[in-house]
């Protein structure tokens, strides 16, 4: 019988999708990895031979192959790689991120169970995210959270410029967190210089010595000030407070647009460029509000509202501020400031509270 073209064509194609599947039945399924064989694992070196957490390192020397694992020795702490970059001759593999600073041993492990050690160095400084509090006196405790605090050997409030650094007293440390006392001291402000196993490294946040700030507002109204508040008058408050034992508070009436004033008649302060920031904490009332720093000694005139000048105030919480001066229309040279006012657009809904605590200048 004799088969027509079409027909032929069908066979074929047939004959060829039983010969590929006979021979792909023949190879040998893989999950990506290259087909080195384990071997005696020999290193000749590791590059970088310290680094932070993330990095990239190169493991090189011989009988890399099918290595399985890697851990870093302080806690046992095991690194991620890719095995489809492994080759007989190289490892690329990245230190973890909650590898444990300080020097120590990396150990790989092959499929055959053989393994090398090599010593490596994880750079793992301090770091500090945030503060439970940036202005201190002699024995504040503050509560440092951050990173690779658990080592922590040693804090100091620093002032880079005047060259004044005093020790801190460390009252506990974990990886997350480090609590400290703050000391007594001179400066104005500053830094704090924190040393771990790591090294040395300087905090981004600045700590504010209230000892040695203009006080407007802190337990009670500073020396000389009163209040000066449009409508409902502010009063202390023992109810709420950031630090000591009150606060100032405001009850903003609602449509009115108020402000709390702080006032100094009888000794209205003489301009100086010695001062740099006014700070302090404002906790706000049932929603996020906005409030305008005024003062009697601006450009803009009191009462007047300088998107420069905003503070944004969360809902029922003590939130931070610190404005540098010169950033902001608050003092202009030769005149005097008697008062200083935080004023607020609305309330609409309701009448609102707001408390304020440690309010002071800083030079």
């Amino acid at each position: 019988m004799k088969l027509n073209k079409l027909t032929k064509l069908a066979a074929l194609s047939l004959l060829t999708v039983a010969m590929g599947a006979q021979l792909s039945s023949c190879v040998e399924d893989t999950d990506g990895r290259p087909q080195v064989s384990p071997g005696n694992l020999e290193v000749s070196k590791i590059f970088p031979d310290s680094a932070a957490g993330n990095a990239v390192v190169t493991l090189q020397g011989s009988g890399l192959g099918d290595i399985r694992t890697i851990v870093f020795e302080k806690q046992n702490v095991p690194a991620g790689f890719q095995p489809t970059l492994n080759t007989d001759g190289a490892l690329i593999f990245r230190v973890p991120n909650d590898a444990v600073g300080g020097v120590q041993k990396v150990t790989f492990t092959n499929s055959a169970g053989k393994s090398v050690s090599v010593p490596f160095r994880v750079l793992a400084y301090p770091t500090i995210a945030e503060a439970s509090d940036y202005i201190f006196r002699e024995g504040t405790v503050v509560t440092l959270t951050g990173n690779n605090l658990d080592d922590v050997t040693a804090v100091a409030v620093t002032d880079t410029v005047k060259k004044i650094s005093d020790a801190v007293t460390i009252v506990s440390k974990d990886k997350k967190q480090l609590v400290i006392k703050m000391p007594v001291t001179t400066l104005d402000r500053g830094v704090l210089s924190i040393t771990n196993g790591t090294g040395t490294m300087k905090t981004k946040q600045e700590f504010i010595n209230a000892t040695t700030a203009h006080q407007i507002f802190t337990d009670a109204y500073g020396k000389g000030y009163q209040d000066n508040s449009w409508g409902d008058a502010g009063a202390v408050s023992t109810k709420e407070f950031k630090t000591g034992t009150a606060s100032a508070a405001k009850t903003y009436q609602k449509g009115n647009w108020h402000l709390i004033a702080f006032a100094n008649w009888g000794a209205p302060l003489t301009y100086s460029a010695d001062y740099t920031y006014i700070t302090g904490w404002i906790k706000g009332g049932s929603a996020d509000y906005s409030l305008y720093l005024t003062t009697d000694a601006g450009k803009g005139g009191y009462g007047d509202y300088n998107e420069k000048n905003r503070i944004d105030v969360k809902a029922n919480t003590w939130t931070f501020f610190k404005l540098k001066l010169s950033d902001i229309d608050f003092w202009v040279p030769g005149k005097k400031l008697t008062q200083t006012a935080f004023r607020i657009k609305g309330p609409d809904k309701q009448d609102e509270t707001f408390y304020f605590d440690d309010i002071m200048l800083v030079k």
